[in-house]
């Protein structure tokens, strides 16, 4: 059975010692049943320059559990999110199609929440200001926080002040003294990132106005693991979540579920909208039973459905590795396309270096001329592609295969195929 949300500590555990050995970052339960381990893997956005190639190379066990009380599906921390993000190689407006979806995002809650000039946005994990800029052009108040100062000045520069700092009952709070409260607070994809996800939630609690309303986006679990989508499981995303968990760890600090839309991002992710529980203007709807009602007959409130998920796995590392190694042998060239987080667990769990792939391209300019963590790909600009004319491109944000496809339309001019490897290796 799920955990009762009555049942869930109030606040989270006093050490992040605990999680590194092995317990349960809702409930601190013990985990002691794996969901997949995918081996030893680097920081999947610790890019190399080429001085530190010679260097050692931290790589630590990627085993995500799932605790049978709350079915959270989890990593054990290994290093601290200070560590990971404080310097940050992620910018989320070098994708189009990503750019749209916040565009939309905006267009559509603006509408039907009424927000305007008197209202306030914030935005937790809030990156390069990829989404505030929408609101800002809107005349929108905002204010965006994001522990990473790099990614930051970025948004400084798009016009969305920015606090940065870690969120959580502190951040909340300091904000909240200064009389700032969120008529929307929302956070897209940044829950899978937080370690200390009690004092995360908690913190929404208390910058969420009274009447306000707060989306959360992440990537459905159970959409990862009916579409394999296991390189979606990397150092920096400590959790994994499903409907369930989500509404029990909001229910236990003061907020409710009432609605939940299912989106395209990611391979298939939900948008939650949580109000205080005893906000009577935003009544449960039915999409919420609705999607609870498919996750438990999926089987995601049991814990054998958990444990055929890392068979599938090892399944696609084979024909990932038979497609590459038959390429391989008929002399064919292979380029990346993309340097993910996802894609360096799907790189170095299946041991694909440059034996394999020649290169990798990426729009960010933070990422040319290193190489990928653990198995030392080069990233180049995107016209490498161009100038090498390889006869295949393996797209590694696979999520981004149509924008991508489009912007590499003219690659069939030498006959180049893509390959894309999730849920399973395709050739288009």
């Amino acid at each position: 059975m799920l955990l009762n949300p009555k049942t869930v500590p109030s606040r989270a555990p006093t050490s992040t010692s605990q999680h590194a050995h092995g317990c349960c970052r809702i409930c601190n339960r013990s985990l002691t049943t794996t969901f997949v381990d995918l081996g030893m893997s680097p920081l999947c956005e610790s890019f190399l320059a080429k001085e530190q190639l010679d260097a050692m190379e931290p790589f630590y066990p990627l085993a995500a559990s799932v605790c049978r009380d709350c079915m959270l599906v989890q990593l054990q921390q290994y290093v601290a999110p200070e560590h990971i993000f404080t310097e940050y190689a992620y910018f989320a407006a070098f994708s189009d199609a990503w750019l749209e979806h916040a565009r939309r995002y905006v267009e559509a809650v603006t509408a039907r929440y009424g927000l305007g000039p008197n209202s306030q946005v914030i935005e937790l994990g809030s990156n390069d200001g990829y989404l505030l800029q929408y609101f800002v052009k809107k005349g929108i108040p905002v204010l965006g926080i994001d522990p990473a100062a790099n990614v930051t000045k970025a948004a400084e520069a798009r016009g969305v002040p920015t606090l940065v700092r870690f969120f959580g009952i502190e951040t909340a709070r300091e904000v909240a003294a200064k009389g700032m409260q969120g008529d929307l607070v929302l956070g897209n994809n940044v829950l899978a990132q937080v370690p200390d996800l009690n004092s995360f939630v908690a913190g929404i609690r208390i910058v969420l106005k009274p009447a306000g309303i707060c989306t959360i986006e992440f990537p459905h679990l159970l959409r990862t693991m009916r579409g394999n989508q296991f390189d979606q499981i990397y150092h920096e995303h400590f959790s994994y979540f499903s409907a369930l968990t989500v509404e029990r760890i909001a229910a236990a600090h003061g907020l409710r579920l009432f609605d939940v839309e299912q989106l395209w991002t990611h391979g298939g992710s939900l948008r939650v909208h949580l109000c205080h529980t005893d906000n009577r203007g935003r009544p449960t709807l039915p999409s919420v039973a609705e999607l609870i009602q498919e996750e438990r007959e999926a089987g995601l409130d049991r814990l054998e459905t958990y444990a055929a998920f890392a068979e599938q796995v090892r399944a696609t590392k084979r024909k990932l590795l038979s497609f590459l190694i038959d390429a391989k042998s008929r002399g064919k060239s292979i380029a990346g396309y993309g340097a993910p987080g996802k894609g360096n667990t799907l790189l170095n769990y299946c041991g694909i270096r440059t034996d394999f792939v020649d290169y990798t391209v990426d729009r960010n300019p933070y990422k040319h001329g290193k190489f990928l963590p653990g198995t030392h790909i080069p990233i180049f600009p995107p016209d490498r592609i161009a100038e090498t004319r390889p006869d295949y491109v393996l797209i590694l944000p696979w999520n981004l295969k149509d924008e991508i496809m489009a912007q590499l339309a003219y690659v069939r001019e030498w006959g180049a195929k893509f390959v894309v490897p999730i849920p399973e290796p395709s050739v288009l």
